[in-house]
């Protein structure tokens, strides 16, 4: 009796581990940055899939199932802070710049500079540890991707 009140506090070994935060919160971020003008288009969605997909090593089902997580998380969130709390612990400086840089490539890819989206990206930085130096190097390079695109 005591063994099977027992085995219910004892994981199971089936079970899956809980996935790491951190692919959720990049994922919830570059969503953010693609909503901030209010117009979130396929090109911005396939963009979002392919970074996922590099940054994490996922298959294409992968990506998009963790892109159409991402979405949700980001619509259900009140802030930024949850998201770059993860990110700003679990990235290094490169990383985070490669993060700010991808998020600028999904700003400006519909040619439409918008506030909102710019303002996204400023307060992250912050929020991350990282300086304005950073995201102009970042934009640069996401200009430059985007015109070999």
């Amino acid at each position: 009796m005591l063994d099977k009140l027992f085995s219910s506090f004892r994981k199971n070994d089936t079970e899956e581990e809980p996935q790491s935060p951190l692919p959720q919160a990049v994922a919830a971020l570059l969503v953010e940055a693609a909503r901030g003008d209010e117009d979130y288009t396929e090109k911005e969605k396939s963009f979002i899939t392919h970074m996922l997909s590099a940054q994490f090593g996922l298959d294409a089902a992968e990506a998009l199932a963790l892109r159409e997580k991402a979405e949700t998380l980001q619509a259900e969130a009140n802030d930024l802070y949850s998201f770059s709390r993860v990110v700003k612990e679990g990235l290094d400086r490169e990383e985070k710049i490669k993060l700010i840089e991808d998020m600028w490539v999904i700003a400006l890819s519909d040619d439409d500079k918008a506030p909102y989206e710019e303002m996204i990206i400023r307060r992250l930085i912050g929020l991350i540890h990282l300086e304005d130096t950073d995201s102009a190097g970042a934009r640069q390079r996401a200009q430059a991707r985007l015109a070999g695109v």
